[in-house]
């Protein structure tokens, strides 16, 4: 049996920089009441017209295929995690594999919103473990722009999130030390509804305590309507408390799991690189699991919360600026709507 190592990363973010302040034109919020919340200063939109979640993936996957030393047409598996495809479907998957030119592979869209990622590699670990492929792409984009409330309503979400794409290539290594140590995914539906985009979906509320005034349709089905933009329902809802208290409790859990399976500690640990969804978790997380500012790398000032993009870019990031190096013990983990979760363990 095979481990899977990380042959090639790559990023990409587009380049219009909308800071705090920018986003002062649009609602009652200042840089101060953004900063104090999320530790965001700014953040990437992708361009209307010409980007999309397919595009930028494509970018962030050039860059981690030549960096594996593979071409396109040696990818034999996609694994494409996002929550803001460019259609609701097909997913993304095949139109990576389309613009890229590649051949008539499998494409597997993940839809786990900010623990996308994890699950996404998770999966195909599996995959190059059992040999079953030998070039795999896994790529987390995010296009939230196009769908925010940018009104003082909502501000709550809208200022949080960003656009972006990460990706990597994982190959088969044959040294049982090193690559992928282990993989460990969790969930909970209980408060499923505490960070949700309701619409479009087949239940039109239906699981909902308090069912938002929709009109009923003639055949039955939900259309968007005027009321639907005036009332927020058709845009994502977050109860940030909630988020931010299960997200608190799970994060170190499930590092601690993956640090127990491997019989290994906090100390061991040469970098963290958290699921970028607020500056406030993630340093939570390094007091409750007393790290040190060397062993956490964080990147939400700059690019916001890019959900399922947000490990992959940070991961990229990291590489770049050196903090990752041949022999360390890196950790991703992510917890996200759903509630789903998950952490990586990498001895790189």
């Amino acid at each position: 049996m095979f481990n899977s190592k990380v042959a090639g990363i790559g990023h990409y973010v587009p380049n219009n920089v909308y800071t705090n302040d920018d986003l002062t034109r649009f609602m009652d919020t200042s840089d101060e009441w953004i900063t104090e919340r999320t530790g965001i200063k700014e953040r990437r939109y992708a361009d209307r017209l010409t980007e999309t979640t397919t595009t930028m993936a494509i970018e962030a996957s050039k860059i981690a295929i030549q960096q594996a030393g593979t071409t396109a047409q040696e990818i034999d598996f996609i694994v494409f995690a996002t929550l803001s495809p460019d259609y609701y479907f097909p997913g993304c998957g095949v139109l990576l594999q389309r613009e890229m030119g590649m051949n008539e592979i499998g494409a597997l869209d993940i839809r786990n919103q900010c623990s996308g990622f994890i699950y996404a590699l998770s999966v195909a670990d599996q995959f190059i473990k059992t040999g079953m492929y030998k070039n795999i792409l896994v790529v987390g984009s995010e296009k939230h722009s196009f769908a925010l409330d940018y009104s003082t309503r909502g501000r709550g979400v809208s200022v949080i999130f960003g656009d972006g794409a990460g990706a990597v290539v994982l190959q088969p290594s044959t040294d049982p030390k090193k690559g992928i140590l282990s993989t460990h995914l969790h969930s909970d539906g209980a408060e499923a509804e505490k960070l949700a985009m309701y619409y479009p979906g087949s239940s039109a509320g239906l699981w909902l305590d308090e069912k938002p005034e929709w009109p009923e349709q003639e055949l039955g089905g939900m259309l968007m309507t005027p009321e639907m933009l005036e009332n927020g329902t058709a845009f994502p809802y977050m109860d940030g408390q909630a988020v931010f208290k299960k997200a608190v409790v799970k994060f170190p859990e499930v590092i601690q799991e993956a640090l127990t399976k491997n019989n290994l500690t906090t100390q061991d640990i040469n970098l963290l690189i958290p699921h970028q969804a607020n500056l406030r978790i993630s340093q939570f997380i390094q007091k409750t699991l007393k790290l040190s500012d060397q062993q956490v790398f964080n990147n939400i000032q700059k690019y916001g919360n890019t959900t399922a993009a947000s490990v992959p870019i940070a991961l990229s990031e990291a590489f770049l600026e050196g903090k990752i190096k041949e022999g360390n013990l890196v950790c991703l983990a992510a917890f996200g709507a759903g509630f789903t979760w998950g952490s990586t363990l990498i001895r790189w």
